[in-house]
């Protein structure tokens, strides 16, 4: 598990934000177990990471701005009924 996270609650569902330097691999193996939401950092921007039951997704190609990262993630797990 991760620690030291912070959170982006300020609209359903909250959100974890990953410190820039987390490998994926630590990724996986947090949602795995805690089964948030999760915004990472990487060189062209954010993506959003959650777990299905069985599998990590990822979506790619957020936006480099984290507050619009933040809405455009929230907006495709809308999308995808995962809310």
């Amino acid at each position: 598990m991760l620690d030291g996270l912070t959170y982006d609650d300020s609209e359903p569902p909250s959100i974890t934000m990953v410190p820039a330097g987390v490998s994926w691999d630590e990724v996986r193996d947090h949602i795995k177990i805690a089964h948030d939401f999760m915004l990472v950092p990487g060189d062209g921007g954010y993506a959003g990471a959650y777990w299905t039951g069985t599998a990590m997704v990822v979506l790619d190609g957020l936006g480099a701005d984290q507050d619009e990262a933040l809405a455009e993630f929230r907006d495709q797990l809308g999308e995808r009924g995962e809310l």
